[in-house]
């Protein structure tokens, strides 16, 4: 994803942000669903770091990935992200990765944005499978023209 002196760099920053919050890396690994040693590797700039890991501790930190990444923005400008359990559940039960989780709950954003009146406010387990299945049906459509 980046070279080693960014990775170093990327590390720094996540690890200024976490002192900041005066989380230990326990907590900072536990809340983003990552493991200690990994955390710490990242942070001494000597493992690289996926978009979804990045994503992850982004979000436990409350941080702008463009913040950790390049230094640009403020360290603390995005709000946390929450994925509600029914899509969890969901995602659990269709296999979804965290970034195709997110991808459906910022398109379940937009419908709501865009027709209050039809889309459920608390959507079910089963609402979020139909949500999921209606988008892969229009975009395997799409792949198949």
């Amino acid at each position: 994803m980046a070279g080693a002196g960014d990775q170093k760099k990327i590390g720094e920053r996540i690890k200024m942000v976490r002192e900041e919050l005066g989380w230990t890396q326990d907590e900072l690994a536990s809340k983003a669903k990552i493991s200690k040693s990994f955390l710490s590797d990242v942070e001494r700039g000597e493992r690289d770091i996926s978009s979804e890991y990045l994503l992850r501790i982004a979000n436990a930190l409350g941080a702008s990935t463009d913040y950790l990444l390049r230094g640009e923005e403020t360290p603390r400008k995005r709000e946390q992200i929450v994925i509600p359990p029914e899509l969890a559940q969901a995602g659990e039960q269709l296999k979804l990765s965290w970034g195709e989780t997110l991808m459906l709950l910022r398109a379940h954003e937009s419908v709501v944005a865009r027709r209050t009146d039809k889309a459920p406010k608390n959507p079910t387990v089963e609402d979020w499978i139909k949500l999921h299945d209606a988008l892969k049906s229009i975009y395997d459509g799409e792949t198949e023209q």
